[in-house]
């Protein structure tokens, strides 16, 4: 259930929880609701707080500045920036709950990196660490801040107990600007580094799962054929000199067998890197992958270079998986793959006539290819109403090959 708060030129919708549509607290009213018990709890516990947090500034890292001379100068002062970072952390959890400020984590100070020059690299780095100087500067000042708020709230809760909603909601604000202002990810390429550390996990996550399954086939296929081979041979051996017919019958049952796990290590090997994508290009392995649809399809590439090898190797194993299902689930009677380039980007479109109704939430394998697109920035948009036809866009990032490098 909603109601509706007209204000002049604007309407605004509130929820159950009494917060407006685009994230606000509603409106401060004489009446005192849950969102301005909130934010007198939360101007009220200031006071402690922001002593609990200058005090740590000022023991901490102060004397971290002043033993800079010393052995120990310079990890007290990165330790005592890291400490900064946890007050950090509680402040936005203060805030969250109490003024329903919703603010995005910082990055993790990356301590590994790929040229790692040891530990005065690591350390040097947690001394430069501006998330934690930010935090500095915030504990810093609230000091007076929240003497001063605390003493208002107090005195308002005696004497101008009418309009305290009011005077909470100014004073809050206040405390929302400084949180967004001082404890939110410093800029773009922090929030950058934080989502490529997600996608670094689906890429993990993504290989683990392909060697299972690489796994899982030598198991259950080719490498069940060979033992069964091997045993065959045995007997045959065995035979050989009792029974020559029935030697020679197990021998061309062995052959099968061969040419069968043959066939299987081929398809294997087709399902990691396929011969003809590294050999002749994306338009050749696609051209392969369409010949093995139960539906006609129509592939067109107009490419005039060839990207880099990961980048043609997920363009090829989006469309393989995209027309899988096609084959599967469709119920088409033709498809077209089209691939191109446009500036910087990769694009590719697969189409087909079929029933429709394809969704991200419908199974693991659209939602694998839109997490796997996205791991290395790309984009994956489904367009299928019940009915058809089905779109499916593909965006890759264009990079292109050293020459002389496969």
């Amino acid at each position: 259930m909603t109601e509706r708060h007209s204000s002049p030129g604007r309407a605004v919708t509130t929820g159950r929880d009494g917060r407006t549509d685009d994230g606000r607290p509603p409106p401060a009213r004489f009446a005192f609701d849950a969102h301005t018990w909130k934010e007198i709890a939360h101007l009220l516990a200031n006071l402690p707080v922001s002593i609990l947090g200058f005090t740590y500034v000022v023991t901490v890292l102060f004397t971290g500045f002043w033993l800079t001379f010393t052995v120990i100068g310079f990890p007290l002062l990165a330790a005592g920036l890291l400490g900064a970072r946890q007050l950090g952390k509680l402040e936005r959890a203060r805030a969250r709950a109490l003024l329903g400020v919703r603010v995005d984590e910082p990055s993790r100070l990356p301590w590994r990196t790929k040229n790692d020059d040891g530990f005065f690299a690591r350390l040097w780095m947690g001394v430069k660490d501006p998330v934690g100087w930010r935090t500095v500067l915030y504990d810093f000042i609230r000091l007076p801040w929240g003497v001063l708020t605390f003493v208002i709230t107090l005195t308002s809760l005696f004497v101008l107990w009418p309009v305290l909603p009011f005077i909470a909601r100014g004073l809050a604000n206040v405390d929302r600007a400084m949180v967004r202002g001082l404890l939110s990810p410093s800029d773009e390429l922090e929030r950058r580094i934080a989502e490529l550390e997600s996608d670094r996990g689906v890429v993990v996550d993504a290989a683990a799962s392909d060697l299972r399954r690489i796994e899982r086939d030598l198991h259950d296929g080719a490498q069940a054929r060979l033992v069964n081979l091997a045993m065959g041979l045995g007997l045959a051996k065995e035979k050989l000199l009792e029974d020559p017919e029935y030697a020679q019958a197990m021998v061309a049952e062995a052959h099968g067998e061969v040419k069968l796990a043959l066939q299987e290590l081929r398809d294997l090997a087709r399902g990691i890197h396929p011969a003809v994508l590294t050999d002749r290009g994306l338009d050749a392995a696609l051209s392969s992958v369409a010949s093995r649809c139960t539906v006609p399809v129509k592939v067109t590439a107009d490419l005039d270079s060839r990207p880099v090898q990961a980048i043609e190797g997920i363009a090829y194993f989006t469309v393989s998986e995209l027309l899988q299902n096609v084959s599967k689930h469709s119920g088409a009677r033709s498809a077209s793959v089209d691939v191109w380039r446009s500036e910087n980007r990769l694009l590719i479109q697969v189409w087909d006539d079929g029933r429709g109704g394809a969704r991200l939430d419908g199974g693991t394998g659209m939602r694998g290819l839109a997490e796997r697109l996205d791991a290395v920035d790309g984009l994956f948009v489904i367009d299928s109403p019940p009915g058809g036809p089905t779109v499916v866009t593909a965006e890759l990032p264009w990079r292109d090959r050293v020459p002389g490098r496969r």
